[in-house]
This record gives structure tokens, sequence and C-alpha cells, in this order.
């Protein structure tokens, strides 16, 4: 072969043509291989939404949905309050417009009602100043702050990792300072769903709250699908009760003492299958069932096999098939007629795992001395087409009982607050 010298370097011109082929070769392989990958990941489908997981192949298609909220709120003006319907010698109205994702409140011992919320960052505080209703953004930089409760002067929000308390705080409306936490990690595990939280106060001074399951229908961990407790004082934690898929409401009931609570059952099991529940957990270590077995008599098609439903406590009641009971309180004023004293208020957010579309109300629950409970319409109107996209104008959250034995309920869609009186 021919070749040529550059300096003290000699080149072979057949080597160096074949070097060139090597390179263009190689440079057409690997375009070649990087246009296939690229094929392959643009082809690849988009990964389903958290909440489409345990929905079956046939469903793939469905049009179900949850529905969002208007993060900044409505105007009282832009709601329907004429299409709302009580019973006889009841009244609503707007109390408090202006309160962006409303859900979980809290009444200090100087009437401030505390308000947190679920997709937002921020806590309100609702004070009435110089003859106005005044809403101030209370605390802000938070993490799903959606649990509050407040006792003895101090305000603990429950945040999707920890819980944190606040002292003196109606002393300190506008400069609350840092909250001192009283338990950390408590989503370890950055759970896809069900990370926010409800909280109350129990009769023994000890916070007691709900750690939801991560997904739709899983086997959850220990803490996971589970009512917690812990002490504010020492910041000790302990299982209460196991089984429960999601509490968003709960309450101890003013002469028993015992715990009632809401519980979302699973999705994806058709349109009426689960009903949503009402327990009650009368000590500590009782199991409500999930995964294995759904509203106590329905086990799972897949973590239900080889299991029984009669080894989980039963639901006091069958609420409804996706109606999501959220908060739940126990009436014990005076205002309303005396068949309410001691009954279960609870608001229904509504249903969007399936057609038709059910709940977006108030119901009353009493119970009579055998233990057995009824359902009483109490507060609809909110549901405009249960067939529509959305179905509803407003959306049931939490409730909560003033001193003068008036309830206030918020709705999240709106970032609304209704007071609701009673006078024969």
């Amino acid at each position: 072969m021919t070749g040529y010298a550059t300096g003290k370097k000699t080149y072979n011109t057949g080597d160096t043509f074949i070097m060139r082929i090597q390179k263009i070769l190689g440079a057409a392989v690997l375009a070649t291989l990087a246009s296939t990958a690229f094929a392959q990941q643009a082809a690849a489908p988009a990964a389903p939404p958290s909440w489409k997981q345990g929905s079956a192949a046939d469903q793939a298609s469905s049009t179900l949905h949850p529905f969002a909220p208007h993060l900044t709120g409505r105007p009282a003006s832009e709601l329907k309050m004429d299409k709302l319907k009580l019973p006889k010698g009841f009244k609503i109205e707007v109390w408090a417009e202006g309160v962006p994702e409303a859900r979980t409140m809290a009444l200090g011992d100087k009437g401030t009602v505390f308000v947190g919320n679920r997709n937002l960052s921020v806590v309100h505080a609702i004070i009435d100043k110089d003859g106005k209703r005044e809403v101030k953004v209370l605390l802000k930089g938070m993490n799903t702050p959606n649990g509050i409760v407040f006792d003895k002067g101090t305000l603990y929000v429950a945040e999707r990792n920890r819980i944190t308390r606040y002292d003196n705080i109606e002393s300190n409306l506008d400069n609350p300072g840092e909250g001192k936490v009283v338990i950390d990690n408590l989503d370890p595990n950055k759970a896809a769903g069900h990370f926010w939280k409800y909280m109350v106060m129990g009769p023994d001074g000890k916070l007691y709250f709900n750690i939801g399951s991560p997904q739709n229908i899983t086997m959850p961990t220990y803490n996971e699908a589970s009512i917690i407790r812990v002490d504010p004082k020492t910041g000790i934690m302990e299982n209460y009760a196991q089984g429960v898929r999601n509490s968003v409401g709960m309450a101890f009931h003013p002469v028993t003492k015992q715990l009632w609570f809401t519980e979302h059952g699973r999705d994806w099991l058709g349109t009426d299958l689960p009903n949503d529940e009402l327990n009650v957990a009368t000590k500590k270590g009782e199991n409500f069932g999930f995964p294995f077995c759904h509203q106590g008599d329905t086990l799972d098609p897949v973590y239900g096999a080889n299991r029984s439903c009669d080894e989980f406590k039963k639901p006091v009641l069958k609420l409804g098939a996706h109606i999501a009971p959220l908060g739940l309180k126990f009436y014990t004023g005076n205002m309303f007629p005396a068949e309410y004293k001691n009954s279960m208020l609870i608001a229904q957010h509504g249903s969007w795992n399936r057609n038709p579309k059910q709940g977006y109300n108030l119901i009353r629950v009493s119970v009579d001395a055998k233990g057995k409970a009824t359902k009483h319409a109490f507060i609809d109107g909110f549901l405009e087409n249960e067939q529509g996209d959305p179905p509803m104008w407003g959306r049931p959250v939490d409730v909560l009982q003033m001193k003068d034995g008036a309830i206030l309920f918020s709705d999240d869609f709106n970032g609304i607050i209704y007071r609701v009186s009673y006078s024969k």
C-alpha cells in the first residue's frame, strides 16, 4: 500500500480509508440505536395517575375522575344558596368567604375559628374585628396542614409528615412564631395517596389521627391504614386501630367516650361496592378489615383470598358507595331540636368513582340504646346533576359546633364556611 509521511510519522492511506469507513459506520449504528430508543421511549404509555391504581383492564377507558376545588375560592355571590334544603326551622347562611379550600376547623376559647386545608400550605384564622369578619393567614409554608385541633390555649396542626403545636395562639395571631414539633417522620415513604391527616383530642389528653393507605388498594405497612394516638407531652405514639383505609372524620362520643369515625372504602370495585363506613372503636387494638375485607362483608378480589370477614370489626352503618364521608361531630348544643342531642352530624364530600353520583350533603346519624344507627337527611342541594362533570356546586367537608349551639360547616370546593341555626 502507498503511504505518506508528515514529520516523524508515516500514515498508510489504506488504513486511513478503513478508519474513516469504521467511523462512518459506527456513527450510523449509534444514530440508529438512539433513534430506536427514542421511538420506544416516545411510544411508551404515560403512567396512570395514582387515583387509577387498582382499576381493572376493562376500566382503563373510564372517564371517572376526582374533582379539583377552586383553589382561589369563589365569592358568595356566585353560590346557589336557594338550592339548599333543610328541615323545618333551620336556616343556612354564608358565615365566611375567601377561605381557599376550607377543610378542617377548630374553635378557640376566644372565638377564633382556625381552618386547615389539603392542597395549600397555609392555615387561616377567622376573627371578628370592628364588627366585621376577618380572614387572615396565620401560618405559612406548611405541608398539607389538614388536621387542626385547639385545646387549652394551644393550636395543634397535623401536616403530611409531622404534628406541631403553637401555645397561647389566640394571643399571638399576628406573630405565632415557630411551632414546637410534637412528632415527626409520619410519612417516611412519601405516600402517593391519603397522606393528609384528620386529628382530634381524646378524653385521655392524647391526639388521635389517621395515617391512610398509601394507595387505593395495597398491603399497608404497620403504621399505614390505621388510627394512631400520640401523647403531646412526650411525643410517644401507639397504634389505636388498624385496617382503616382512610378516615377523614372522627369524634369521641360525649357520654361513652368511645371513638367514632368515618372511613372511605376502596375504588374501582363497581358502582355500588364497597360502601363507605361509619365505625366505632370500643378499645385499642381492633382491626376494621382493610385491605382484606370491605364494608364488613365483602372480601377483596386480591387481598381477600383465604381470609374471612368474620375476623374483623364490622361497621356500625354502611353509608353508601363512594359517598366520601368526611367530618363527623356529635351535637351537644341546646339550639337544635331535642332529637339532635348527642347524635352525629356527618359531612359527605360526594362521589367521583361511580355513576350516577351521590352524596354532597350533610346527614344526621342517631344511635339508639341498643347501638342501632339510623341515617336522617339534614342538608341537601349541592348535587345538581348526578351525571354531570362536575355534578355539584359545593362540597361539604367538616362540621364545627359554635358556643351558641349553631354549627358551621366548610366547603373546600368554593372556599366557603356556612352557618346553620335553628329557631321555632
